[in-house]
């Protein structure tokens, strides 16, 4: 059977099942809508957590941009675990203890504040959107490598699949969804990496066998150090970055992840405060399978396209491939426009080599080239190619399209669930029309799913960087605005309604002007936008790092301004004080 129908069959079967779920678990309620009626059980929540957490950026981009980045790329294995174990310590438990439907609801009622509700509201809203929009970019990639349509035809395709889950099942689907998605998207990426590591290492397990050697006896990691030093580029396993920046990074990703609110009210749809610490524990589990897979990915997959696109000694005539003898995964690619190559000195061959090495580009154009000519290589194919690349067989490279899917679909609709329940419960039912119905409360939750859908389509049509980077963007601005006032919201009885309010503005503004800034996105005509680079960086700290610096201003404008006005009330206090003591569950209510 050929590819594309195999692939054809893989992805429409899994599909199949995800609409099976929606419609079996259809919301009837705002509280299956919103919590699943608080009714999943701890292992079942874990698996749910994993697959809503592990998105695009975890199945498709992190891979990509280890196997580019190398070394400097582990932040995003620290970071995000690193992260989640911080919130599943420090923050799930409590959360579910008080007893809300979402993270403004906390943040409204710990702060006694309509205005801190809605800054919250309009805080989760930008760090979502920002984070599904990473999510879009993955849909269009694995969707225009499935469908063999250009990138945005896949995304549009995408669009309508997470539409009709998402909207039509809330929470409750979306869980049980997600339970079938990371079945999927962990056997799709496992499988394959033990295939790429036997053919590499003759290791069947991926984690041991990117440190293992290879056929001619070199260990991989030396063997793709050298393949790569022979083309200009930089050591695999050197660090090419700043080490302040890198500890600023791995902060930033790891607050924002103890911040995304799509993650947090994961923890709402379980029974107890006993299973949410439980399912938190389940969930690293079944995180730590991919997260410890990844390097191995990555590793494999750039010395496999490195060697497929200069498959003899750099410099020789047979060295480079020829473009009319390229393979088929190449072809089917450059159809998706995200692999692209231009044949700058006419000789039919592909030359690839870093040409901004000043050294090696001397070198090279003694050989007669004149530039790089894989002129794109988008970091978020690798994973969805390498199957392709290694010619593993059909059957499996039709699995890593479907968990690609998987993947992508499983986050964007937790991360427009969080935002649709942002909108009409905490804007609409808490805080502007307290009288509204169930129904037209359920009604304006799915219209305003439906509406951040076409938002997050429309931005991801022109993604501001790789998937992993977006993600990066929003995981700063959640450590920025959110993850210090819930963390102060519980270990603190000091911080006021005041105090919290203009944390989360002066954390969420200053990082958005430091992001606008340098990804040139903010722009006053007559002025000279600065440069994104290191030498122009406050600090040295990049804009996907700088959340961990605007989390410090938010603790300390917090504190400062709760210390210039008026004390925390007494029933706060003590609730505050009932929060860190979770001897049991509290029940959803409104007030």
């Amino acid at each position: 059977m050929d590819l594309q129908t195999l692939t054809y069959i893989v992805v429409g079967l899994s599909f199949a099942l995800y609409f099976g779920i929606a419609i079996w678990a259809r919301a009837g309620t705002t509280g299956e809508y919103y919590a699943a009626g608080r009714g999943v059980h701890p292992v079942a929540n874990g698996m749910a957590t994993a697959a809503d957490w592990m998105s695009a950026a975890s199945f498709i981009s992190m891979a990509g941009l280890i196997a580019f980045q190398g070394y400097d790329a582990s932040i995003f294995l620290m970071g995000w675990t690193g992260g989640y174990v911080l919130l599943a310590l420090c923050l799930a438990p409590y959360l579910r203890k008080f007893g809300k439907f979402t993270v403004p609801d906390f943040i409204g009622d710990r702060y006694y504040s309509r205005t801190a509700r809605i800054v919250a509201v309009i805080c989760l809203i930008v760090a979502s959107l920002t984070y599904v929009i990473g999510q879009m970019k993955g849909i269009g990639v694995a969707f225009s490598r499935f469908l063999d349509v250009d990138y945005a035809t896949g995304l549009y395709a995408g669009m309508g699949i997470v539409f009709f889950y998402a909207v039509l099942g809330g929470m409750k689907g979306v869980t049980y969804t997600q339970i079938a998605q990371y079945c999927v998207l962990i056997f799709a990426y496992t499988v394959p990496a033990i295939f790429i590591s036997l053919n590499l290492t003759n290791n069947p397990i991926p984690q041991l066998g990117f440190l293992s050697d290879t056929a001619d006896g070199t260990p991989l990691l030396v063997k793709l150090d050298q393949t790569l030093v022979d083309l200009g580029f930089a050591e695999y396993t050197a660090q090419k970055g700043g080490t302040f920046n890198m500890l600023m990074y791995t902060l930033s990703l790891m607050m924002g992840t103890a911040g995304l609110p799509h993650v947090i009210i994961r923890f709402f749809t379980v029974p107890k405060v006993s299973d949410a610490r439980s399912s938190a524990g389940w969930a690293l589990l079944f995180i730590a399978i991919l997260y410890t897979t990844a390097p191995a990915v990555g590793s494999m997959a750039r010395l496999n396209l490195t060697n497929t696109i200069q498959p003899g000694p750099v410099g020789s005539a047979e060295g480079n491939l020829a473009y009319a003898d390229r393979p088929d995964w190449f072809k089917k690619w450059e159809t998706t426009g995200l692999l692209a190559f231009e044949d700058k000195n006419g000789d039919g061959r592909i030359q690839y080599y870093n040409d901004k090495n000043p050294e090696f580009a001397a070198k090279a154009e003694s050989f007669g080239w004149k530039g790089n000519e894989m002129v794109k290589v988008d970091r978020d194919i690798m994973v969805l190619a390498n199957p392709e690349i290694a010619n593993l067989p059909n059957w499996v490279i039709a699995l890593v399209a479907a968990g690609g899917l998987a993947a992508a679909l499983s986050t964007a609709a937790g991360l427009l669930l969080a935002m649709s329940t942002a909108i009409s419960h905490d804007l609409l039912k808490r805080t502007f029309m307290p009288d509204i119905s169930e129904k037209n409360e359920l009604m304006s939750a799915r219209i305003a799913m439906a509406g951040a859908i076409l938002v997050a389509g429309y931005l991801g049509l022109n993604p501001p960087g790789f998937a992993a980077q977006v993600v990066a963007l929003a995981f700063g601005l959640a450590a920025s605005s959110i993850f210090p006032v819930l963390m102060m919201g519980i270990f603190s009885t000091k911080v006021n309604n005041s105090g919290a309010v203009a944390g989360m503005l002066v954390g969420l503004v200053s990082t958005l002007v430091y992001i606008f800034t340098y990804k040139g996105w903010f722009f006053v005509a007559g002025t000279e936008m600065l440069a994104n680079t290191p030498d122009n960086w406050f600090l040295g700290v990049s804009p996907e790092a700088f959340g961990a610096l605007g989390a410090l201003l938010n603790f300390a404008t917090a504190f400062i301004v709760s210390n210039m006005t008026a004390p925390v009330p007494d029933d706060i206090r003590q609730m505050v004080e009932d929060i860190r003591f979770p001897k049991g569950a509290g029940e959803a209510h409104d007030h």
